[in-house]
């Protein structure tokens, strides 16, 4: 079922991606099947998909970021991205939290990044989720 469930997850993720990249509560989006990423050319060529971790800075800096994942209803959190399941994380309050912030801005981890990792759920349920966390973010 690899095959079926990568499917699912890439195209889910590039759904989530357009969403994210299209909305004005959102500074930028990183995912490589997205046409405006400054590697989707290479990307192209390389892969046979373009996976389904989704990154994107929310506006409103931390702030904004932790009201956008604490309304996620279907994105658990966590640190290990990968699962079958729909799983989100802070990389500045997590994975890199270790780091000092001037060492994170210089790594392009801004305090509004989250990092998304979509899964099998059903791709609008999943659209529908983001969408109220972006308005939770809004409103922070």
């Amino acid at each position: 079922t690899l095959h079926l469930r990568m499917r699912q997850h890439q195209e889910s993720a590039a759904a989530i991606a357009e969403l994210l990249a299209s909305d004005d509560r959102v500074v930028t989006t990183h995912y490589p099947g997205l046409a405006s990423h400054p590697e989707n050319a290479l990307a192209s060529r390389q892969q046979n998909g373009f996976g389904g971790i989704v990154s994107a800075e929310i506006t409103g800096g931390r702030a904004g970021a932790a009201a956008f994942l604490d309304s996620l209803e279907l994105f658990s959190l966590a640190e290990s991205l990968g699962g079958v399941e729909s799983l989100a994380c802070h990389p500045g309050t997590m994975t890199h939290a270790s780091m000092p912030a001037d060492v994170q801005a210089a790594a392009g981890i801004a305090p509004g990044l989250v990092r998304l990792s979509v899964g099998l759920e059903d791709a609008d349920d999943l659209a529908a989720d983001v969408r109220r966390a972006l308005d939770a973010a809004g409103r922070a």
